[in-house]
């Protein structure tokens, strides 16, 4: 017995399309520099830095305020239009959600709600 769903049928996830980049060039360098802070061999000390900082890990803006993403990513990112920037957001919080939950859990108190 197939289970194939189409969008609007009940039980169906839906999947929003991808949204043009308006400047590609400058999108990868702030996605460039996100993913690597998310990278296997990095990620710890991303957290860490987050932690000794005392931000939330969850705002974005401050993050990225801080230059932990690196030093130039914050003008980078100004330069890119409002979808853009959403989509870099959305990017940095399910990276969030990705990482692995041991980390997570040493990391605990970044994730919790305060």
């Amino acid at each position: 017995m197939s289970t194939t769903h189409t969008v609007g049928e009940p039980g169906s996830l839906y999947e929003k399309p991808p949204l043009a980049v308006s400047d590609p060039n400058a999108f990868g360098e702030v996605k460039s520099s996100i993913e690597s802070r998310f990278a296997a061999n990095a990620v710890a000390a991303f957290l860490k830095s987050i932690d000794r900082s005392g931000l939330r890990i969850r705002d974005f803006e401050t993050v990225l305020g801080k230059g932990l993403l690196g030093p130039s990513t914050k003008a980078t990112y100004a330069t890119l239009g409002n979808g853009d920037q959403g989509q870099i957001r959305e990017l940095y919080l399910a990276r969030l959600e990705q990482i692995a939950p041991e980390l997570r859990e040493k990391f605990f108190k970044l994730y919790s709600y305060y």
